[in-house]
């Protein structure tokens, strides 16, 4: 299959120069292997998406010469294909109703004797595997197999995770009746027939759960590149959570170049065009 790769922001805001270094560097694959850039607008968590935020980014992207080569999607408009996708796994028995709010997967975590949260989350301790003990059904989860799930990453190479132990049982569809992220990107890749993913760092851990979710759909598993990560003054991640500046496309040539710096890559030139040819033969000769 041809290439097929793509950027998938999320419109909580404007693009910052984080995520800019992102679109690049999926740009750039994309160009370095002769293939196609697609742009999906991943709102499928519409409680934080800010309106108008979708156009911004597509304004800002245009700026700085990063152009798709087909009509970008947006998730909101798949509901459809989300649901048929949860649909095959029920069938499977790969998905089931779980009743648990936060306070009782905490409280579960408690009673084992094992609180652990994993950057945030909550390790679910499998409560209604078996079923909903007289309890209404709030979202539903994916049914994790024991074992080590591998992967190869082109930068960070050979990576591993037991989800089951580190993750446990993940949600597809939530208790607000929105689908969760995990299983919209992966029907989404696989409708787009999207063969390479170029993403920040911070995703990678996501990459996992997603494989196991490609494997239980019946879709091919990507080839996956996790990039460094732009980092604000205080070492974190530089993000719209920590007030990372709305990126400046009023000089597009040094936005692209600050980007292609953090990417590893020294290039310039007189303009835009010139910096993106450039940047191109510079990242086809580091990750061919």
């Amino acid at each position: 299959m041809s290439y097929r790769g793509r950027f998938a922001p999320s419109p909580t805001g404007p693009l910052h120069a984080g995520s800019l270094v992102a679109a690049l560097a999926s740009w750039l694959d994309a160009r370095a292997h002769g293939g196609k850039w697609l742009v999906r607008i991943e709102d499928v968590d519409q409680p934080r998406c800010i309106a108008g935020a979708d156009r911004e980014i597509l304004r800002q992207l245009a700026a700085c010469g990063l152009l798709p080569d087909e009509e970008p999607v947006w998730q909101s408009q798949r509901g459809a294909l989300y649901q048929a996708a949860l649909d095959k796994l029920v069938a499977q028995d790969l998905a089931y109703p779980c009743a648990c709010s936060r306070k009782d997967i905490e409280e579960a975590l408690r009673a084992q004797g094992h609180a652990k949260e994993r950057h945030g989350e909550l390790v679910y301790p499998g409560t209604c595997r078996e079923g909903l003990h007289g309890k209404a059904a709030r979202a539903w989860r994916f049914r994790v197999a024991d074992g080590v799930t591998q992967w190869t990453d082109r930068r960070l190479g050979e990576q591993s995770q037991d989800v089951a132990a580190e993750v446990g049982d993940f949600v597809l569809k939530r208790a607000d009746g929105l689908f969760a992220y995990q299983l919209a990107v992966v029907v989404d890749d696989a409708a787009q027939g999207i063969t390479h993913v170029v993403r920040g760092e911070d995703l990678a851990d996501n990459t996992p759960r997603q494989v196991l979710l490609q494997r239980a759909l019946g879709s091919a598993t990507p080839a996956y590149l996790h990039t460094a990560l732009v980092l604000g003054a205080s070492g974190e991640k530089l993000s719209k959570q920590n007030g990372a500046a709305a990126l400046d496309v009023s000089d597009p040539r040094a936005a692209v170049l600050a980007a292609a710096a953090v990417l590893g890559l020294e290039v310039d030139g007189a303009d835009l065009g010139d910096v993106l040819s450039a940047s191109v033969r510079a990242w086809a000769s580091r990750w061919p």
